[in-house]
């Protein structure tokens, strides 16, 4: 689907089509090439006449952010991120000192939302391309933030089930968040290195009348950095605490085991020389020999025990 958005120099919606969108009554416009189909995606070539790079980046899926300039068009390859999978939309953009032409195969509601701003708000179309191009990155980047956000709260809730869930599942749910904040850092990182470059730029025409506003941008996808660098950490902390817990648990009960097996040596010892089947042992023949090494054994046993705990080896 082909949609366009036209405004003459009253700052109007004019309904026009790509045909007449060279009139002079035009001040700028935005085309938005929203889930083309393959006729539709041609006209990149056929109607625009972009660079062939460029138009050859938007077919092909899923390429880096970046900033390309082309005959006066500056051609962004931008990220959106998917909700649920996290995984990231190229949506790819085209600026020119009247025009803004997007592209993406995935319907955006963060592309919905700006073009629908632009609708119902004459003061946003009067501020210009420059401020439109701002309005779809900025609408883009602010997604981000709910999905990290509830990473946080994961997070949260693994501190505060630590000592009511085995820990074999908290790990597992550690290393899921992980993983998912490595993939949002896979988005995340590019888009602020995209955003250093347009803030640095001195290619784009009208940029610094409105450089805070991609400046804004970029201080939020250096907070998001900064988050993720912060969880990642967090992570970090939760298995190794966990990892050290676990080795803890099972030196105790190592060391409790070594303690009983070493209380038992002797007593095995003593067992092992009177389950020996020689004739010529005096012992077996007394009355209270029985007894006695009974008694023997105790006395060794319970000893151990009390020398092993006066040692605070059971602490």
């Amino acid at each position: 689907m082909i949609r366009i958005l036209a405004i003459n120099d009253e700052h109007e919606i004019i309904q026009t089509s790509l045909d007449n969108l060279k009139d002079s009554n035009i001040q700028w416009y935005w085309v938005d090439f929203n889930a083309p189909t393959e006729e539709e995606a041609l006209l990149l070539q056929e109607y625009f006449h972009f660079h062939p790079l460029a138009i050859e980046d938007c077919y092909h899926l899923l390429q880096r952010p970046k900033l390309d300039h082309y005959d006066g068009t500056h051609f962004f390859v931008l990220h959106a991120m998917n909700a649920y999978t996290l995984a990231a939309d190229e949506v790819d953009m085209f600026w020119g000192h009247n025009f803004i032409v997007t592209f993406h195969y995935s319907p955006l509601r963060e592309i919905d939302q700006a073009w629908r701003r632009l609708v119902e708000q004459k003061k946003l179309r009067e501020k210009g391309i420059v401020y439109i191009a701002y309005l779809i990155i900025d609408n883009l980047v602010d997604e981000y933030f709910p999905s990290l956000y509830k990473l946080e709260d994961q997070l949260d809730e693994i501190e505060i089930r630590g000592k009511s869930v085995p820990v074999h599942i908290l790990m597992n749910e550690v290393f899921e968040i992980r993983a998912k904040l490595l993939k949002i850092r896979k988005t995340i990182v590019p888009m602020k290195e995209l955003l250093y470059r347009v803030i640095s730029s001195e290619k784009i025409e009208g940029l610094k009348e409105h450089m805070i506003y991609f400046a804004d941008v970029h201080d939020h996808l250096l907070k998001l950095s900064e988050i993720i660098d912060s969880n990642r950490e967090l992570t970090a902390d939760i298995r190794d605490s966990y990892v050290s817990i676990n080795s803890y648990r099972m030196n105790t009960i190592m060391k409790t085991l070594t303690v009983i097996t070493t209380i038992f040596m002797p007593l095995t010892f003593i067992a092992g020389i009177y389950g020996m089947n020689f004739e010529n042992m005096p012992e077996l023949t007394w009355h209270w020999g029985y007894y006695m090494i009974l008694l023997i054994m105790f006395s060794i046993g319970f000893g151990m025990f009390l020398w092993f705990r006066y040692k605070k080896w059971f602490d």
